[in-house]
Protein backbone atom coordinates (compact mmCIF):
# COMPACT_ATOMS: atom_id res chain seq x y z
CA UNK A 1 0.00 0.00 0.00
CA UNK A 2 1.16 3.52 -0.75
CA UNK A 3 -0.26 5.55 2.15
CA UNK A 4 0.25 9.31 2.24
CA UNK A 5 -1.50 11.70 4.65
CA UNK A 6 -0.49 15.31 5.31
CA UNK A 7 -3.56 17.51 5.90
CA UNK A 8 -3.25 21.29 5.93
CA UNK A 9 -3.44 21.66 9.71
CA UNK A 10 -0.11 19.84 10.02
CA UNK A 11 1.66 22.57 8.06
CA UNK A 12 0.20 25.10 10.49
CA UNK A 13 1.21 22.96 13.48
CA UNK A 14 4.78 22.60 12.23
CA UNK A 15 5.01 26.38 11.72
CA UNK A 16 3.77 26.93 15.27
CA UNK A 17 6.42 24.56 16.62
CA UNK A 18 9.14 26.36 14.66
CA UNK A 19 7.99 29.67 16.12
CA UNK A 20 8.04 28.36 19.70
CA UNK A 21 11.25 26.34 19.64
CA UNK A 22 13.24 29.38 20.79
CA UNK A 23 11.33 29.23 24.10
CA UNK A 24 12.25 25.58 24.66
CA UNK A 25 15.07 23.99 26.67
CA UNK A 26 14.25 20.36 25.95
CA UNK A 27 12.44 18.45 23.19
CA UNK A 28 10.62 15.32 24.40
CA UNK A 29 9.75 13.07 21.48
CA UNK A 30 7.20 10.31 21.97
CA UNK A 31 7.65 7.25 19.79
CA UNK A 32 5.47 4.16 19.62
CA UNK A 33 7.58 1.35 21.11
CA UNK A 34 6.17 -1.09 18.53
CA UNK A 35 7.51 0.96 15.58
CA UNK A 36 10.28 3.30 16.80
CA UNK A 37 11.60 3.93 13.27
CA UNK A 38 8.31 4.58 11.50
CA UNK A 39 6.91 6.72 14.34
CA UNK A 40 9.97 9.01 14.34
CA UNK A 41 9.24 12.13 12.33
CA UNK A 42 12.49 13.14 10.55
CA UNK A 43 11.40 16.79 10.62
CA UNK A 44 11.73 16.73 14.44
CA UNK A 45 15.50 16.22 14.19
CA UNK A 46 15.80 19.40 12.13
CA UNK A 47 13.43 21.28 14.42
CA UNK A 48 15.31 20.16 17.56
CA UNK A 49 18.81 20.99 16.36
CA UNK A 50 20.84 22.41 19.23
CA UNK A 51 18.25 21.46 21.86
CA UNK A 52 18.50 18.86 24.62
CA UNK A 53 16.62 15.66 23.69
CA UNK A 54 14.65 12.94 25.47
CA UNK A 55 12.95 10.02 23.75
CA UNK A 56 9.94 8.33 25.32
CA UNK A 57 9.16 4.84 24.02
CA UNK A 58 5.45 5.00 24.69
CA UNK A 59 2.96 2.10 24.82
CA UNK A 60 5.83 -0.15 25.89
CA UNK A 61 3.29 -2.48 27.50
CA UNK A 62 2.12 -3.37 23.96
CA UNK A 63 5.64 -3.99 22.61
CA UNK A 64 8.11 -6.83 23.10
CA UNK A 65 10.04 -6.00 26.28
CA UNK A 66 13.38 -7.33 25.08
CA UNK A 67 13.12 -5.38 21.82
CA UNK A 68 12.24 -2.18 23.72
CA UNK A 69 15.26 -2.55 26.01
CA UNK A 70 17.45 -3.00 22.94
CA UNK A 71 16.07 0.25 21.53
CA UNK A 72 16.92 2.06 24.77
CA UNK A 73 20.48 0.71 24.52
CA UNK A 74 20.62 1.83 20.88
CA UNK A 75 19.61 5.42 21.74
CA UNK A 76 22.08 5.45 24.61
CA UNK A 77 24.83 4.49 22.14
CA UNK A 78 23.75 7.52 20.08
CA UNK A 79 24.09 9.80 23.12
CA UNK A 80 20.30 10.20 23.54
CA UNK A 81 18.53 9.58 26.82
CA UNK A 82 15.49 7.27 26.38
CA UNK A 83 12.94 5.72 28.73
CA UNK A 84 10.03 3.33 28.20
CA UNK A 85 6.57 4.01 29.62
CA UNK A 86 2.98 2.87 29.55
CA UNK A 87 1.12 6.18 29.58
CA UNK A 88 -2.04 4.65 30.99
CA UNK A 89 -0.26 3.64 34.18
CA UNK A 90 0.48 6.16 36.93
CA UNK A 91 3.78 4.76 38.15
CA UNK A 92 6.10 6.37 35.62
CA UNK A 93 5.84 10.01 36.77
CA UNK A 94 8.95 9.90 38.98
CA UNK A 95 10.93 8.04 36.31
CA UNK A 96 10.05 10.56 33.58
CA UNK A 97 10.63 13.61 35.78
CA UNK A 98 14.09 12.27 36.64
CA UNK A 99 14.77 11.65 32.93
CA UNK A 100 13.71 15.22 32.10
CA UNK A 101 16.06 16.64 34.74
CA UNK A 102 18.90 14.35 33.62
CA UNK A 103 18.44 15.44 30.02
CA UNK A 104 18.44 19.07 31.17
CA UNK A 105 21.57 18.93 33.35
CA UNK A 106 23.63 21.10 31.00
CA UNK A 107 20.84 23.71 30.87
CA UNK A 108 20.48 23.79 34.66
CA UNK A 109 24.26 24.09 35.10
CA UNK A 110 24.40 26.93 32.57
CA UNK A 111 21.61 28.80 34.39
CA UNK A 112 23.37 28.38 37.75
CA UNK A 113 26.61 29.69 36.26
CA UNK A 114 24.69 32.80 35.23
CA UNK A 115 23.25 33.15 38.71
CA UNK A 116 19.78 32.03 37.64
CA UNK A 117 18.12 29.70 40.16
CA UNK A 118 14.83 27.82 40.01
CA UNK A 119 14.13 28.74 36.41
CA UNK A 120 11.51 26.32 35.04
CA UNK A 121 12.65 23.74 32.52
CA UNK A 122 10.53 24.29 29.42
CA UNK A 123 9.96 21.17 27.34
CA UNK A 124 8.09 20.68 24.08
CA UNK A 125 6.21 17.39 23.67
CA UNK A 126 6.30 16.22 20.05
CA UNK A 127 5.26 13.13 18.14
CA UNK A 128 3.13 11.77 15.33
CA UNK A 129 -0.69 11.63 15.67
CA UNK A 130 -2.18 9.10 18.10
CA UNK A 131 1.15 8.25 19.72
CA UNK A 132 -0.28 9.07 23.16
CA UNK A 133 1.04 12.58 23.90
CA UNK A 134 -2.10 13.84 25.64
CA UNK A 135 -2.50 10.76 27.86
CA UNK A 136 1.21 11.00 28.70
CA UNK A 137 0.85 14.66 29.71
CA UNK A 138 -2.30 14.02 31.76
CA UNK A 139 -0.56 11.27 33.71
CA UNK A 140 2.47 13.48 34.36
CA UNK A 141 0.36 16.43 35.47
CA UNK A 142 -2.08 14.34 37.51
CA UNK A 143 -5.11 15.92 35.87
CA UNK A 144 -7.02 16.07 32.58
CA UNK A 145 -4.89 18.90 31.23
CA UNK A 146 -4.87 17.69 27.61
CA UNK A 147 -7.74 16.34 25.52
CA UNK A 148 -7.35 12.67 24.60
CA UNK A 149 -8.85 10.35 22.00
CA UNK A 150 -8.09 7.07 20.26
CA UNK A 151 -7.74 8.68 16.87
CA UNK A 152 -5.36 11.14 15.18
CA UNK A 153 -5.91 14.89 15.27
CA UNK A 154 -7.40 15.36 18.76
CA UNK A 155 -4.88 18.04 19.80
CA UNK A 156 -5.41 21.09 17.56
CA UNK A 157 -3.31 23.86 19.16
CA UNK A 158 -0.56 24.47 21.70
CA UNK A 159 -0.95 24.68 25.47
CA UNK A 160 1.47 25.07 28.40
CA UNK A 161 1.07 22.64 31.30
CA UNK A 162 2.96 22.77 34.60
CA UNK A 163 4.10 19.56 36.28
CA UNK A 164 6.10 18.73 39.38
CA UNK A 165 9.82 19.45 39.51
CA UNK A 166 9.54 23.02 38.20
CA UNK A 167 8.90 21.75 34.70
CA UNK A 168 6.60 23.30 32.07
CA UNK A 169 5.41 21.25 29.11
CA UNK A 170 4.26 22.64 25.77
CA UNK A 171 1.78 20.21 24.22
CA UNK A 172 1.68 20.29 20.43
CA UNK A 173 -0.50 18.67 17.75
CA UNK A 174 0.70 15.41 16.24
CA UNK A 175 2.41 15.94 12.91
CA UNK A 176 3.59 13.67 10.13
CA UNK A 177 5.87 14.69 7.27
CA UNK A 178 4.85 15.52 3.70
CA UNK A 179 5.92 12.27 2.00
CA UNK A 180 6.77 8.77 3.20
CA UNK A 181 9.61 7.60 0.98
CA UNK A 182 9.22 4.02 2.22
CA UNK A 183 5.81 2.37 1.77
CA UNK A 184 6.45 0.27 4.88
CA UNK A 185 6.55 3.39 7.05
CA UNK A 186 3.11 4.46 5.82
CA UNK A 187 1.75 0.98 6.52
CA UNK A 188 3.26 0.78 9.99
CA UNK A 189 1.88 4.09 11.18
CA UNK A 190 -1.50 3.13 9.70
CA UNK A 191 -1.38 -0.15 11.67
CA UNK A 192 -1.19 1.81 14.97
CA UNK A 193 -3.95 4.25 13.97
CA UNK A 194 -1.89 7.36 13.22
CA UNK A 195 -3.48 7.95 9.81
CA UNK A 196 -7.04 9.07 9.17
CA UNK A 197 -9.01 5.86 8.56
CA UNK A 198 -11.21 7.61 5.99
CA UNK A 199 -8.37 7.62 3.45
CA UNK A 200 -7.51 3.92 3.94
CA UNK A 201 -8.93 0.74 2.49
CA UNK A 202 -9.09 -1.16 5.79
CA UNK A 203 -9.29 -4.57 4.12
CA UNK A 204 -6.17 -3.88 2.09
CA UNK A 205 -4.42 -2.57 5.20
CA UNK A 206 -5.34 -5.68 7.19
CA UNK A 207 -4.05 -7.92 4.39
CA UNK A 208 -0.73 -6.04 4.54
CA UNK A 209 -0.76 -6.51 8.31
CA UNK A 210 -1.34 -10.25 7.91
CA UNK A 211 1.58 -10.46 5.45
CA UNK A 212 3.78 -8.56 7.93
CA UNK A 213 2.87 -10.81 10.86
CA UNK A 214 3.53 -13.96 8.84
CA UNK A 215 7.09 -12.70 8.31
CA UNK A 216 7.81 -11.24 11.76
CA UNK A 217 5.65 -13.34 14.10
CA UNK A 218 5.03 -16.67 12.41
CA UNK A 219 2.37 -18.75 14.16
CA UNK A 220 0.74 -15.85 15.98
CA UNK A 221 -2.31 -15.67 13.71
CA UNK A 222 -2.87 -19.42 13.88
CA UNK A 223 -2.59 -19.36 17.68
CA UNK A 224 -4.95 -16.42 18.10
CA UNK A 225 -7.57 -17.13 15.45
CA UNK A 226 -7.07 -20.85 14.71
CA UNK A 227 -6.44 -20.22 11.02
CA UNK A 228 -4.04 -21.88 8.59
CA UNK A 229 -1.15 -19.50 7.88
CA UNK A 230 -0.41 -21.48 4.74
CA UNK A 231 -3.41 -19.82 3.10
CA UNK A 232 -3.10 -16.61 1.07
CA UNK A 233 -3.30 -13.37 3.05
CA UNK A 234 -6.84 -12.68 1.83
CA UNK A 235 -7.98 -16.24 2.58
CA UNK A 236 -6.60 -15.84 6.12
CA UNK A 237 -8.71 -12.68 6.52
CA UNK A 238 -11.77 -14.61 5.34
CA UNK A 239 -10.96 -17.42 7.77
CA UNK A 240 -10.67 -14.92 10.65
CA UNK A 241 -14.08 -13.51 9.68
CA UNK A 242 -15.64 -16.97 9.84
CA UNK A 243 -13.90 -17.92 13.09
CA UNK A 244 -15.02 -14.68 14.77
CA UNK A 245 -18.55 -14.82 13.35
CA UNK A 246 -18.10 -11.74 11.18
CA UNK A 247 -20.70 -12.79 8.65
CA UNK A 248 -23.00 -11.22 6.07
CA UNK A 249 -26.33 -12.65 4.92
CA UNK A 250 -25.94 -16.17 3.59
CA UNK A 251 -23.03 -16.83 5.98
CA UNK A 252 -20.64 -14.97 3.66
CA UNK A 253 -17.46 -13.72 5.33
CA UNK A 254 -17.61 -10.01 6.26
CA UNK A 255 -13.96 -9.26 5.56
CA UNK A 256 -14.32 -5.55 6.26
CA UNK A 257 -15.53 -6.20 9.82
CA UNK A 258 -12.87 -8.87 10.30
CA UNK A 259 -10.22 -6.40 9.10
CA UNK A 260 -11.26 -3.88 11.74
CA UNK A 261 -11.34 -6.59 14.40
CA UNK A 262 -7.81 -7.73 13.51
CA UNK A 263 -6.31 -4.24 13.55
CA UNK A 264 -8.15 -3.32 16.76
CA UNK A 265 -6.79 -6.48 18.40
CA UNK A 266 -3.28 -5.31 17.49
CA UNK A 267 -3.82 -1.75 18.71
CA UNK A 268 -5.21 -3.00 22.02
CA UNK A 269 -2.47 -5.58 22.58
CA UNK A 270 -4.79 -8.57 22.33
CA UNK A 271 -2.63 -10.43 19.81
CA UNK A 272 0.59 -10.38 21.81
CA UNK A 273 3.32 -7.90 22.75
CA UNK A 274 4.50 -7.12 19.24
CA UNK A 275 7.43 -5.04 18.00
CA UNK A 276 7.57 -4.69 14.23
CA UNK A 277 10.90 -2.86 14.07
CA UNK A 278 14.06 -4.04 15.83
CA UNK A 279 17.16 -2.03 16.77
CA UNK A 280 19.37 -4.76 15.33
CA UNK A 281 17.95 -3.98 11.88
CA UNK A 282 19.22 -0.40 11.90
Amino acid sequence: MNIQWYPGHMTKAKRMMEENIKLIDLVIELLDARIPVSSKNPDIDTLSKGKARLIILNKADLADEKATNEWIDYYKSQGINAVKVNSRMKNFTKQVNEAILKSSEAIIARNLKRGIKNKPIRAMIVGIPNVGKSTFINTLSGRAAAKTGNKPGVTKGKQWIKIAGNIELLDTPGILWPKFDDEMIGEHIAFIGSVNEEIIDIEELSISFIATLKKTHSGLLSDRYEVDEGLSDYEILKAIAIKRNCLLKGAEADTKRAAKLLLDDFKEGKLSRITLEKAEEI
